[in-house]
């Protein structure tokens, strides 16, 4: 249905789908797979829709970026923050009122068809940002909850930020960090330790290993050879895993 509005509105205008797998609800999960996709999409308007709080006092919002090389359009959730971010930071932004750029919705909980996809394609078709809505203050956008690492002594204490469709774990960070710890890694989550092996790809870990290996974005993850580590690790989103050297 978002497809047909934007194609009602726009029928010149291209679309391309970064993903429709997010987890429900989950809107850090959201704000990743963006802020990854971001450095890759072309010049235009980026819609994202990750909404819990759809039909509540949370705020739907445009906000341009690079000097108006592209608009994200979504809620004031933190789902876009870290995208904005990415590619500079705000410039302009607007609240999504003017119903002149919406459609009449039969209930208040799919933004998504009635506020989002209607504006991303008038913003698509050149309507300038202002006539949205009215202006928002940039630094009034909720800002994207991303965790970071924190050393503890010689060990490290690390996030799980998702599990892709493989059971690959990524952890929130990058080789740099872990260089120091040398080729084999002791990783323990929750009651479990395991040794894993610092490899450059999967074909490297062996039957029966764990390998941390960096991902196509940078990080590091937790891998196994043509199988899940997520399922076989028991990790998911979210976990704390501490990475320390052998023995520490």
């Amino acid at each position: 249905m978002v497809h047909g509005v934007i194609r009602s509105i726009a029928p010149d205008v291209g679309v391309v789908d970064i993903c429709h797998e997010v987890p429900p609800y989950d809107v850090r999960a959201g704000s990743l797979t963006l802020v990854r996709a971001v450095q890759y999409l072309a010049p235009g308007v980026v819609l994202g829709v990750v909404d819990p709080g759809v039909a509540t006092a949370r705020r739907a919002v445009a906000v341009e970026v690079a000097d108006g090389e592209a608009i994200f359009v979504g809620p004031d959730n933190g789902l876009l923050a870290p995208a904005v971010s990415m590619v500079g930071g705000a410039g302009r932004a607007v609240e999504l009122t003017q119903v002149a750029y919406q459609l009449a919705a039969p209930g208040p909980t799919f933004a998504g068809r009635d506020i989002f996809a209607p504006a991303a394609a008038y913003l698509a078709r050149g309507v300038d940002l202002a006539e949205l809505g009215p202006p928002v203050d940039p630094l009034s956008l909720r800002p994207g909850l991303v965790p970071l690492p924190r050393a503890e002594g010689e060990a490290l204490a690390t996030e799980v930020l998702w599990v892709d469709r493989f059971g690959n774990v990524q952890l929130n960070v990058g080789p740099d960090e872990v260089d120091a710890m040398g080729e084999r890694v002791t990783v323990r989550w929750a009651e479990e330790i395991r040794t894993a092996n610092r490899v450059e790809a999967f074909e490297g870990i062996g039957p029966g290993q764990l390998g941390l290996i960096v991902d196509s974005y940078g990080l590091m993850a937790l891998a196994l050879d043509r199988a899940s580590a997520g399922e076989e690790l028991g990790l998911r989103a979210g976990d704390l895993v501490t990475l320390t050297p052998p023995g520490g």
